[in-house]
Order: structure tokens, then sequence, then C-alpha cells
């Protein structure tokens, strides 16, 4: 156990009314691990950090942090921090008085409390700012005070909230960089709530996706975006085409499923054990595995009507219905596919037969 910086066993919160806000959660996160918990609003993502914080109690379960079970222990007997989306910053506090106030609640002496202050404001960039105060700061200089705040006291583990939620898209980009970068340096377990899967898959060494209450997957970022597991994985990471239809019949680890009046090649990853043909599934097929015109080199075909285009620097996403109310996704490079469709125009979609994922059935 003591390998794990974080167990949670069977982790469950219910609030008044029977709301249940965290159902059976389970997860073991090693030291030095980014992990993010990615999910939408409502999920119980934020739960899940506040009760690890202790900042939330557990309504049944157990909680582990560096070998020792903390699940009725207060937030001061933790080791753990916190850094909100808020900043929370002493207005009137210098850089600086802001990150060694921590410390100097401990009981640190002032010269040592200097010494670790001044360095950890040098590590996060803040040197030439540090007898600034908060107002005089930009909204990226003000988290790095917050995370040097955070880190100061050297928590075993510093438990993110939405970290980059209040800053605009050019300054979260570099500060996506920065925030890694800052967590491979110091070694620290961090875990991150977002609703941002560009932030969860750029940063996290592991991925934990939720979805009303329960851990729908958990993987790095390459396994969940190649293979997600749930339908919701597959609509909620990535650019994934949904199909849903019938399966037919199964040789080896390609299944045949009948959706929309056609039949198409599925492949079925390592971890289903069972299909049960003649029952409804789910697929999912990645938007950039998908391409346009005729491919006789390619299993599975569909025609579809064309509806509108995306366009995205060098990428294009051209979306077509294929059924009523039923669109897919094709994303391609420019120069592979410059052409213009009109509206309404009929289009051959084509893709191999292991692109297509089959999703877990319901039992």
């Amino acid at each position: 156990m003591t390998d794990f910086d974080v167990i949670l066993e069977g982790v469950n919160k219910t609030f008044p009314g029977n709301v249940r806000a965290v159902i059976d959660f389970n997860c073991e996160i090693r030291h030095g691990e980014f992990v993010a918990m990615l999910g939408p609003s409502g999920c119980g993502k934020t739960t899940t950090l506040r009760m690890i914080g202790g900042l939330e109690e557990v309504t049944s379960g157990k909680i582990w942090l560096a070998g020792k079970d903390v699940t009725d222990l207060p937030p001061s007997q933790r080791n753990t921090s916190m850094m909100f989306q808020s900043f929370a910053l002493f207005p009137h506090r210098t850089v600086l008085q802001n990150v060694e106030f921590s410390l100097k609640m401990q009981g640190v002496p002032r010269e040592a409390r200097a010494r670790r202050t001044r360095d950890m404001v040098e590590m996060v960039g803040l040197g030439p700012l540090a007898d600034r105060r908060p107002h005089d700061l930009s909204g990226g200089q003000q988290q790095r005070v917050a995370l040097a705040r955070a880190l100061i006291s050297e928590p075993t583990v510093l438990l993110l909230d939405e970290p980059l939620g209040a800053l605009d898209y050019n300054l979260r980009q570099s500060m996506i960089i920065e925030l890694k970068k800052i967590q491979r340096d110091t070694g620290i377990t961090f875990i991150m709530v977002t609703h941002s899967q560009e932030e969860a898959m750029s940063m996290a060494d592991k991925v934990i996706v939720m979805s009303d209450a329960l851990i729908q997957q958990t993987g790095t970022s390459r396994e969940i975006y190649e293979s997600p597991r749930t339908s919701f994985v597959a609509s909620f990471i990535g650019n994934n085409n949904l199909i849903r239809g019938t399966v037919r019949s199964r040789s080896g680890s390609i299944v045949l499923v009948e959706a929309h009046g056609r039949m198409f090649y599925v492949r079925v990853p390592d971890y289903i054990a069972a299909v049960h043909v003649d029952r409804e599934a789910h697929f999912s097929v990645r938007a950039d595995l998908m391409h346009t015109g005729e491919h006789p080199d390619m299993a599975n075909r569909v025609e579809g009507t064309y509806a509108t285009t995306e366009f995205r620097g060098s990428l294009e996403t051209d979306v077509f219905e294929i059924a009523p109310e039923v669109y897919v996704s094709v994303e391609q490079h420019r120069g592979v596919n410059d052409r213009m469709y009109d509206p309404g125009e009929r289009e051959t979609i084509c893709w191999p037969a292991d692109a297509g994922v089959l999703l877990e059935q319901n039992p």
C-alpha cells in the first residue's frame, strides 16, 4: 500500500434527500503521478476531490494517503494542499507573504521559511515580482502565486479544483505546459478536477472519466482516446462517431454490426470477454480514421448527405447525415481533401475494419 500516495476503496457519498453524488469510487494513485478527474458538471469529481482533502465526509468506504487511513481525519491531519479556481489570495499581502503564510502558521522559523519561500517563488517564475500585491499581477501570475502557496508545505498530494478555469484561452495553453513542468520538477502527486478534455489529456499521466457519480473509465490519455469503453466516454472524449446497431455475428476479434440498413465490421477490444449476438450494441469510430470517397481497400462503407464543415487550422471536419438525425464527422488535413461540398450533396464515407471499436454492452 505504501507504493501509492492515494487509495480510495469503495468510496460513496450520499447527500440529504438520498442524492448519490459518488458511487463505489475505487482508484490507486502512485507517488508522483498527475491524475485528472474528468467529466461534466455534477458528475461527482469535485465531491471526490473534497473527500480526499477532508472537506467532505465519506458516507462509506476508505481513503488512504501515503499508507495511512485518513477517512475520518480532519484536513489539518492529511498533509494535502488544495488550489482553488478562485486563487483566494490575501489582497493586502505581497507575493512572498502569500506564499510563506502556511509555513508561518506551522511555526517554521523566520530564516528557514524565508529561504524556502524565496526558492518557491523563483521556481514558479515570480522572483522579480516578489514584492507586488495580487492586484498588481495578471491572472496567470496570480495563479502561480496560488500554486506556490499550495506547494510550499510539500504536501503528499496537491488537489487542484479547475485550476485553469479562470484563465483566457492563450494563457491557459501556456499554463498547461507550466503546470506539468512544475509537477515533474517537484515530484509531488497532483490530482486535478476539470471538465476540459484538452487539459486532462495534455497534462495527466492517468485520466479518470466520470459521469453520473460513477467512474466510466480509467487509463492513460492515449488509452482513453484510442479505446473508449463506454458510449459516454466515446461521446465525451475526442472526435468520435458513435453508431448504434445490433451484433449479428462474431469471428475472432471482429464482429458484424447491423446499423442503418448496412453491415459494419467492428473490432472487439481485448477487455470485452463476451459479445452477445442479436443484442443492441454501440461502436465508435474516430473521425480521423474515416475517409471520404471510394476506398476499395476499406471494409466499411456508407453514404451520407453533406451537412456542414468545421475548420480548425490545417484540419477540417466534414459532417454528413447517414440516417435521419444520425451524423458522422470525417476529419482530414486540408491538403489531403480540399474539396468543397454543396449543401445536400451525397458522399461515400469509408473506414478500415479495425477502426471501429465495440463498446461495452449492458449486462
